[in-house]
């Protein structure tokens, strides 16, 4: 009697058959009406595939078989999002260079993938670290680069001082590194940025266009942030400085600047005072210091109790005159709107809490709110130079810096005399060198620096 084959010979078989004859490989001399399905590449990590994984690629890989069956002409690609900070971690902990060990779990990735006989179309593997992909990468960033939508700047960032490296607000979550357990700081840095806020309106707008559910339209209506008002300019009286210095705060109602009791800038603001020059009360430093520690959740819970230190500068009111007192506290957030706000006690909640607790006046200016009387202030401010309409949202521009080693080069030379000057197109790839470590620097640049 013939013993039965056990099951993953007959899989392994078939398998082998299906790839030889391109079974799932995508004609593109074919007239077909044709599909792509498109699943997320994964991180090749040493672990290899986990559930989720699976999950997601079974999932489309049925909607793909289907859509053969009804004589389709279907892409499925897989590739590697292979660049990224675990390979490298792993690289200075054992000395093995990132493209070894990532090397290394893509062909662990793809022999999993391919036992478990998906229809991935896998004469178009693509891999993120190869020079050939990444060369279109930064031909891309050229593009961005030439059109004003790529620029560096700075910006203030969560570090991680023992890790070395700057943290999203998830990976920053109660003001410790997710990594490592250390606290986090607040520091400035000068990174590169993708300036997809020139796109804010249209994105807007184009939510008409897609057929997303509704819940999720508001998800993205909330993230982009619309906001329509004014941005008005406050001149600060600083002691001990003769020369004029100017604050300008965004405001949803230009109609309430009569009411304007105080200003509150961020403690980040307060930081780049001190950088050029501030001579601020030691109770002030030692508030800026502690605040810049906290996560932005902590500063800005609504039901957290409201902080703050006067910082001795005063203000003048362009609407009444008064000088008004400025305020640092850490509920107002530097990398939202301008970093200050003018505070008004009489018609804003969080306002008249602060000014209650520290005792500060408040002034009712209107009964309702009204689109008439908001326009006529923003005339009043640009016919008097105290400032002018504006539009702003809640959307921030990528950050889109290499700190580390393992990522593709950023194609741009840096000339004291020509500034920045981008690579020609004939002359990509720039090709990401050996180095012999890893390491970054305590500053968080690049070893390549």
């Amino acid at each position: 009697m013939e013993t039965k084959r056990p099951m993953y010979e007959m899989e392994a078989k078939w398998q082998a058959e299906w790839e030889k004859n391109g079974v799932y490989h995508a004609d593109e001399a074919s007239s077909a009406e044709t599909f792509y399905g498109l699943v997320e590449f994964p991180y090749p990590s040493g672990d290899g595939l986990h559930v989720g994984h699976v999950r997601s690629y079974t999932a489309i890989d049925a909607v793909t078989r289907k859509k053969r069956m009804e004589g389709k002409n279907v892409l499925y690609p897989m590739g590697w999002d292979a660049f990224g900070l675990p390979a490298e971690n792993y690289a200075i902990k054992t000395k093995t260079p990132p493209a070894v060990v990532t090397q290394k779990n893509i062909d662990t990735f793809r022999r999993q993938l391919k036992s478990l006989g998906l229809g991935f179309d896998w004469s178009r593997e693509v891999d993120t670290t190869d020079p050939t992909y990444y060369k279109w990468t930064q031909w891309q960033f050229l593009q961005f680069f030439k059109q004003g939508l790529a620029y560096k700047a700075k910006s203030i960032i969560n570090w991680c001082p023992k890790c070395k490296i700057g943290l999203a607000n998830e990976e920053a979550q109660g003001g410790v590194c997710e990594r490592c357990g250390s606290p986090v700081e607040k520091r400035e840095k000068e990174q590169w940025m993708i300036a997809i806020t020139k796109y804010a309106e249209r994105l807007l707008k184009d939510l008409d266009t897609v057929d997303y559910l509704d819940k999720i339209k508001v998800q993205q209506v909330n993230w982009i942030g619309k906001s329509e008002g004014a941005e008005v300019v406050f001149t600060l009286i600083v002691p001990n400085q003769p020369d004029t210095h100017r604050v300008k705060v965004f405001t949803t109602r230009p109609d309430t600047l009569f009411g304007a009791t105080f200003l509150v800038i961020s403690p980040e603001m307060g930081q780049k005072w001190l950088d050029v020059g501030w001579q601020a009360s030691d109770e002030a430093r030692s508030y800026i210091e502690n605040a810049l520690k906290k996560t932005e959740e902590d500063r800005s819970g609504e039901s957290r109790e409201k902080t703050g230190v006067f910082t001795g500068v005063m203000a003048i009111n362009p609407a009444t005159k008064k000088e008004i007192p400025v305020w640092i506290a850490d509920y107002v957030l530097g990398n939202y709107g301008t970093g200050a706000i003018m505070a008004v006690p009489a018609h804003d909640e969080r306002d008249a809490q602060f000014a209650e607790k520290y005792d500060l006046p408040s002034v009712h200016v209107v009964d309702e709110e009204t689109t008439e009387a908001k326009q006529k202030m923003i005339e009043w401010l640009e016919k008097e130079g105290h400032g002018n309409a504006k539009v702003t949202y809640k959307l921030r521009d990528w950050v889109f810096s290499r700190q580390r080693y393992w990522g593709e080069p950023i194609p741009i030379i840096h000339c004291e005399k020509c500034g920045y000057v981008p690579v020609p197109d004939e002359q990509l790839p720039v090709v990401l060198p050996e180095v012999e470590a890893y390491e970054p620097t305590d500053t968080g640049e690049s070893p390549l620096a």
